[in-house]
């Protein structure tokens, strides 16, 4: 007998980066997750505000998560400044001094602590504008012509 399929429902961090984006987006910022670094490593959330300043937020959904993952330190290199997001319970005395922090939930987050801002060499701020448009007019032509390919 075939079981019914049940509702996929997103995880708690992709639900978390979803509440992170819209509060940057009232910030006046923009937003891509999952954005795929130089070094290979995958930023949950990376946000261009209207100075051409980049943050990169990793978003932590439980104390295990946080613990098991330890990349974190090799996204410094590509942001002007590093945050965490973290849901309501979070113990945030774990966040490291050397990066902001966000509380967040599904549909909202706010900023906690801000991070401190150590900027980019300039041909890196451009390369990472460059990606960060890219990846942005990729993913925007694949929602208005899926058949493309891309």
């Amino acid at each position: 007998m075939i079981e019914p399929m049940k509702e996929m429902l997103p995880q708690p961090g992709i639900l978390l980066a979803r509440g992170v984006c819209r509060a940057l987006v009232q910030h006046g910022w923009a937003t891509l997750t999952e954005v795929t670094l130089a070094n290979g490593r995958r930023a949950d959330v990376m946000a261009l505000q209207p100075g051409g300043e980049i943050f990169i937020v990793e978003v932590k959904s439980s104390i295990e998560d946080f613990r098991s993952d330890r990349k974190w330190g090799q996204y410094r290199e590509f942001c002007d400044a590093l945050y965490f997001a973290v849901p309501d319970d979070f113990p945030t005395e774990l966040i490291p001094p050397e990066c902001g922090l966000i509380i967040a939930d599904h549909f909202a987050a706010e900023i906690l602590r801000p991070a401190p801002i150590i900027r980019l060499a300039p041909a890196r701020r451009k390369a990472m504008t460059l990606r960060f448009a890219q990846l942005a007019a990729q993913r925007l032509q694949r929602l208005v012509d899926p058949g493309l390919g891309l």
